[in-house]
């Protein structure tokens, strides 16, 4: 099992003056404790509740994540997730291209419908459409990252997008292309079904046990032995459907963890990355309220690390 860190806060103190010099450090370090992945939320505004207010710091999330690719080497790096509505398509792709090119092969392209920033895209004037049509958007991105990615230059006429010449050079360094991620924090069958059809990897997220965070965060922990391997039944069969190797697909989870006394043990987290392994997940990445605090970081290298890594 691999681990990634996500990083969604950045009320640290001394913010914003630090935030340059404290995502390096942490950057750094996730690299040397040997994390797999790099995430960085695609928000305006900050969530809510226990994630702090919506005029808390939030920064935005391709301009961030390519400041942290020019301070590391090794280590994967991604939007968890882009949402889809928020960048045209054919600039999305140029934009993870130059992502992937610039940090020599290493980015992700993190994608949802872009259901959960209404109340940011409306702060900023974002057209906000009905879920149908966020869906369908979505498909007809993954139409053109895939046409795009594979060097067709001929005109591409969908229903909400149209490309009269969709050139894209230079090409990723990845090959065949950056993996294509697609997150799910509903899952469902026609979410689902885009897995199958368009992507590389699918993110299901599980909540957190801590308290301090919302109800719907904690019911989703209480839920996970159900929800995630269903929804994980449900790509498969897609998969079966569209005469796909489900094992082509790698099933990623997120999730929220705090280590710290009165919070969560190592034991416990990696009782958790077992229970995941079992139901045929193979990447689970972490929120951290505390990440800025870098010895957590370090726990995570010296002591969940090394036992997750046979999961």
């Amino acid at each position: 099992m691999k681990i990634g860190l996500q990083v969604y806060h950045f009320d640290w103190p001394g913010s914003p003056h630090n935030i340059g010099p404290m995502f390096v450090e942490v950057a750094e370090t996730a690299e040397r404790a040997g994390f797999y992945s790099l995430w960085i939320m695609d928000h305006f505004f900050q969530l809510g509740e226990a994630f702090g207010p919506p005029e808390a710091p939030v920064l935005e999330g391709y301009s961030t994540i390519s400041y942290l690719a020019a301070v590391t080497r090794q280590i994967k790096v991604g939007l968890m997730v882009t949402n889809n509505i928020c960048r045209h398509p054919g600039v999305l792709v140029k934009i993870v291209s130059t992502l992937d090119v610039l940090s020599g092969g290493r980015a992700y392209l993190g994608i949802g419908a872009g259901g959960q920033i209404k109340r940011e895209g409306t702060g900023l004037g974002i057209p906000f459409p009905s879920n149908q049509e966020l869906i369908e958007r979505l498909e007809e991105t993954l139409q053109i990252v895939h046409q795009m990615w594979r060097g067709d230059v001929s005109p591409y006429n969908g229903k909400y997008y149209q490309l009269a010449e969709p050139i894209n050079s230079p090409q990723p360094l990845s090959k065949p292309h950056p993996p294509i991620l697609i997150g799910l924090w509903k899952g469902g069958p026609k979410m689902l079904r885009l897995v199958a059809k368009y992507g590389d990897a699918c993110n299901l997220q599980f909540g957190t046990p801590l308290k301090e965070f919302p109800s719907w965060l904690r019911e989703r922990y209480e839920e996970r032995q159900d929800y995630l391997p269903r929804n994980l039944a449900i790509l498969k069969a897609h998969c079966s459907e569209i005469g796909r190797s489900y094992d082509e697909i790698e099933r990623t989870a997120l999730g929220t963890i705090e280590l710290a006394p009165g919070a969560m043990s190592v034991n416990e987290v990696v009782e958790v990355c077992h229970e995941l392994a079992e139901m045929g997940f193979q990447h689970v990445i972490y929120n951290m309220p505390n990440t800025h605090e870098i010895r957590p970081l370090e726990i995570i290298a010296s002591e969940i690390i090394p036992r997750v890594s046979a999961f």
